[in-house]
């Protein structure tokens, strides 16, 4: 089969795009790479000139403030157009978002009739903020969301203006004509299978291959890594783990070493929480996102989401990783237990490597995906 990947956002589809081509099918993505990340791409709709280019940057922030319009997302767009002709004649397309192209809305829809019209069958991915997952989480019906901070606060909205943005009319009439353009809807975690009961959940694709579980060996500290996402640190809950360290630091010193990075191209990220033994990821989660799966496939020791939604559905007896919430106090006990405990650090960073190649296996959930793709 031939197969398009249309977005990337955490190297879901790079990884997908790896076990279908251990099955022997042809397989493109087409995506920005997500910025500052730089995930690898086949086709970039990666907005250059006013993105890179300092001047031109400066040229959109005033032009944005002057007309409300955002020339990156025009380029993004235009970038796409061009690319059209080469995106023909595929068997399956699969979106990563309803927004995937990342242009305005009218002009999304306007690139993905044609996309969809050359090609054969169509798919859409949820694995990430969309339209009936904003709309769900806004409900405020569960214990707790990425949205929790802004329901407490209102003040916040301007650090939601991503994930409102889908609540506006242009982007919930292109979730509308994609829902109804595609032939099914997957999602890719249960942060997403709560809110959308009636649609497949395939989990995050990890290749194992590429990465090498290193047992957890403790001679000296316990090296905590924290990476943060400015844009994201909020709905992630990243200063419940910047109180809980400050707090960990005074309570251990010399026992602790703690990693910090922020806004790091995903290489760099990767390479630097090598060293680490434990991860500090989210804590607003009822399943682990990408990062958290690649750092428990290493055999880190990974505070993230793992509520009893998670443990029930995938049978756990014993952790895999620690279900992180947004409760200081918690956190504190929690890495204070591990500190304390290192042979227990050891433990789960094994557990965590065979529930990675037992249930996220890049080769097997790239079957999953040829399987529902081939159900129509």
């Amino acid at each position: 089969m031939r197969i398009l990947l249309v977005g990337e956002y955490s190297r879901l589809h790079n990884s997908l795009k790896e076990g279908l081509e251990a099955l022997q099918h042809e397989v493109s993505i087409i995506a920005t790479g997500d910025n500052f990340k730089k995930f690898p791409v086949d086709y970039s709709i990666h907005p250059k000139f006013f993105l890179d280019n300092k001047f031109l940057v400066f040229c959109n922030k005033v032009f944005f403030r002057i007309f409300k319009t955002d020339l990156q997302l025009a380029e993004k767009g235009i970038r796409f157009w061009f690319l059209l002709p080469k995106l023909k004649n595929y068997d399956v397309v699969q979106l990563i978002n309803s927004n995937a192209i990342e242009t305005y809305p009218f002009f999304s829809k306007f690139l993905l009739k044609r996309l969809f019209r050359q090609n054969k069958k169509s798919f859409l991915l949820v694995c990430g903020e969309d339209t009936p997952i904003i709309d769900f989480l806004l409900k405020d019906e569960v214990k707790y969301s990425i949205l929790t901070p802004l329901l407490q606060n209102k003040k916040l909205a301007p650090n939601y203006h991503f994930s409102l943005k889908y609540t506006r009319k242009n982007y919930r009439d292109l979730y509308e004509f994609v829902s109804k353009k595609v032939i099914r809807i997957m999602v890719s975690d249960l942060d997403y299978k709560l809110p959308l009961p009636d649609k497949i959940l395939i989990p995050n694709p990890v290749n194992i291959d590429k990465i090498s579980f290193e047992p957890i060996v403790i001679s000296q500290k316990i090296i905590i890594f924290a990476g943060k996402n400015n844009s994201s640190a909020i709905k992630k809950g990243t200063a419940f783990f910047e109180e809980a360290l400050l707090i960990i630091l005074k309570k251990y010193g010399p026992r602790v070493g703690i990693i910090k990075v922020e806004d790091a191209p995903y290489k760099e990220y990767i390479t630097l929480y090598n060293q680490a033994h434990i991860l500090l990821d989210q804590v607003y989660g009822y399943d682990q996102g990408y990062n958290a799966l690649e750092a428990m496939a290493k055999g880190k020791v990974v505070f993230t989401g793992a509520e009893s939604e998670f443990t029930e559905h995938y049978n756990l007896t014993e952790r895999v990783c620690v279900n992180a919430l947004p409760d200081v106090d918690y956190l504190v006990n929690e890495l204070s237990f591990l500190i304390e405990n290192p042979d227990e650090i050891t433990a789960i960073g094994k557990r965590a490597r065979a529930f990675i190649e037992k249930e996220h296996h890049y080769i097997k959930i790239a079957q999953k995906y040829l399987d529902t793709w081939n159900l129509q």
